[in-house]
């Protein structure tokens, strides 16, 4: 019998609308891995960020972590790995 391969799932970028037709990566745009916590396995957009501001990571507002609305998902770049930032926590 015959089983398709499945699909990829396309990745989300954070921050994209829930009903964007293509919420994925866009050409020509430098991207973040978001890896665990409440953000996991969305892309960053990080396209106009400064070497220091690549550096430090990112404080994220979500309604999806431990603080609910107005809190936000604290994440830092990996050692060794820059395309990929893991989650240290969640912040009021």
């Amino acid at each position: 019998m015959y089983e398709p391969m499945p699909r990829p799932i396309p990745r989300r970028v954070y921050g994209a609308d829930h009903d964007d037709p293509d919420p994925g990566p866009r050409r020509g745009r430098s991207y973040r891995e978001l890896v665990g916590g409440p953000l996991d396995g969305l892309l960053l957009d990080v396209t106009d960020w400064s070497g220091d501001a690549l550096a430090e990571g990112a404080a994220l507002p979500t309604e999806i972590g431990a603080y609910g609305a107005g809190g936000r998902a604290l994440y830092r770049p990996r050692p060794g790995e820059p395309g990929k930032w893991d989650w240290t926590g969640d912040a009021p």
